[in-house]
């Protein structure tokens, strides 16, 4: 059995961080292990190829949730990154941290040190936003953070008409704006993605005492005494052991990183000896607390101008891919979203409960998992909550490792996330109809003006709604006995274990969830450290 001082779980948003800052001591050896393939190629590298990717079999887990009762019984489809750089590797590139309320919230349900003031310094390590850098943000960090590549007048146009209905225009999002609208900012750099694993682990492969196994997929933590002492992999059809003589870090993201805990006998002992997996620590909250953000989605049709749906059909894409092999730049080098308003759902809402993110395009997603850019003129856009009250399971559905689990995400169920949504809609229809982006817009094509009472939007929602791909929360910090992981992340009755990614998140961040993902592997590296 080879033997390491730490193994980390999962070469995704968290686990790439912890591993690179942990191996910069070079008397310490470090095990990244992930259970997907180095993640390569052209359309890997290249922000639109996140299209491509949506399916990908190789480079996608590919769930899907159990029917949700509260959509009509919807099976939804959830992507989650199967590769070294995991959701990184294939997510849209949008970097937001999420609001200081969201981290101070934490820190009142009991985690010290995790409020605002604590993980800023983390962000701040983590970024590097170059000539965009307001006092808040990092400027040396691995991370680089741009503007979009192109702003197109329309999104410009989106951005002026939230300001007539009140929303104040930002140059960068810091996650201190009480509401504000503007660009959004993406990890791409040069037009090429930056994923946790090209920033934190590529920098470093030649370290000798940083070994990275690809194809690995854990079967189990080795536990002993109440006591992580390694993991058990399947790679390559065979059984391997390695030893951790300091500690095991699990970073297998907020689906897998529960399924792990739970086979390895850590969990609610009545679910585990359903699966026949004998109970070692008796913890009840692993998989509980499932978080994600639900999202409502419009399309219109708009003036020729008004659209860049067109600039990648026909002989004009060719073009496309010309400008961006030369230039890095061009529509390729797009994230998934241009701009955003981050908002209030009502006037006494202590900070912005909605997000509305904004596409000067359309797109269909075809049952084969293609990607098509629409061959109409059209913008988009969408509309979730950011702080969902509905909580969600994840579920063993077998002891078998490579059975996946068996996901509730309970969307809507709570009629306070009902009411938050149909504000949502409501505020994006009154940008969509504020000048000057009313005076491009001939036709709402979903849910169409037809969908106009809170019932039609109710209605719309369960029939129609999605997921924003930001599961957070299955195993939630904090220091009751429905927690997972104490404050330093170490699992609850359980020596040398902790977990370090977006399961630990009592509550989901105010947006995107991958930058918040590698700010917890930031600050569990120095708690590693710190308790070493």
């Amino acid at each position: 059995m080879q033997n390491f001082d730490y193994i980390v779980v999962g070469a995704g948003s968290a686990g790439c961080v912890v591993a690179s800052r942990l191996s910069d001591d070079p008397s310490v050896r470090v095990l990244l292990l992930d259970a997907g393939p180095p993640a390569t190629g052209f359309w890997v590298r290249t922000p639109a190829g996140m299209a491509k990717l949506f399916k990908h079999q190789r480079y996608n887990w590919g769930y899907f949730t159990e029917p949700v009762p509260t959509l009509n019984d919807r099976r939804l489809y959830w992507p989650r990154g199967k590769a070294l750089g995991g959701s990184s590797a294939i997510n849209g590139m949008v970097y937001v941290r999420g609001n200081r309320g969201d981290f101070d919230h934490w820190e009142s349900e009991g985690n010290p040190g995790w409020g605002w003031e604590g993980v800023l310094p983390y962000f701040k390590r983590l970024e590097n936003y170059g000539t965009l850098a307001q006092p808040e943000h990092g400027t040396s960090g691995p991370v680089t953070i741009t503007d979009p590549a192109v702003k197109h007048p329309t999104a410009s146009d989106f951005i002026r008409a939230a300001g007539r209905i009140g929303i104040p225009e930002v140059k960068t999002f810091v996650g201190t704006e009480p509401e504000g609208v503007g660009f959004l900012q993406a990890n791409i750099r040069n037009g090429v993605r930056q994923s946790s694993y090209e920033t934190y682990i590529k920098p470093h492969l030649s370290r000798s005492n940083l070994v990275v196994e690809s194809g690995a997929h854990v079967r189990r933590i080795l536990l002993k005494d109440r006591r992580a002492t390694g993991v058990e992999i399947i790679q390559n059809g065979q059984l391997r052991s390695f030893e951790a003589t300091r500690e095991v870090v699990l970073s297998g993201g907020a689906l897998n990183s529960p399924q792990i805990l739970m086979l390895s006998g850590i969990g609610a002992g009545a679910q585990l000896s359903r699966h026949g997996i004998e109970t070692l620590v008796d913890l009840p909250g692993v998989g509980k607390n499932l978080q994600d953000h639900f999202v409502a989605r419009f399309q219109a049709r708009v003036t020729p101008e008004s659209s860049y749906n067109r600039e990648l059909h026909g002989w004009r894409r060719y073009r496309e891919g010309i400008r961006y092999l030369a230039t890095g730049g061009g529509y390729l080098a797009l994230a998934s979203s241009m701009a955003a308003a981050f908002v209030k759902s009502r006037p006494d809402v202590e900070f912005p409960d909605l997000e509305i993110s904004f596409r000067p395009m359309t797109f269909t997603h075809h049952p084969s998992g293609r990607v098509d850019i629409d061959d109409f003129d059209g913008i988009s856009a969408s509309v979730y909550q950011t702080r969902p009250e509905s909580r969600g399971e994840v579920m063993l559905k077998s002891n078998d490792p490579m059975d996946a689990p068996a996901f509730a995400p309970n969307y809507l169920a709570d009629p306070r996330d009902v009411e938050v949504m149909v504000a949502g809609m409501r505020k994006l229809r009154a940008i969509l109809a504020a000048e000057p982006l009313s005076r491009r817009i001939i036709e709402e094509l979903s849910p169409g003006m037809a969908v106009s009472t809170d019932e039609d939007m109710v209605d719309y929602m369960r029939r129609d709604g999605h997921c924003a791909f930001h599961p957070a929360g299955s195993c939630r910090m904090g220091p009751d006995r429905d927690a997972v992981v104490d404050a330093r992340l170490r699992v609850h009755g359980v020596e040398g274990l902790r977990v370090a990614d977006a399961s630990i998140m009592p509550t989901v961040t105010s947006g995107n969830t991958n930058s918040p993902s590698m700010m917890i592997g930031e600050k569990a590296a120095d708690l590693i450290k710190a308790d070493a």
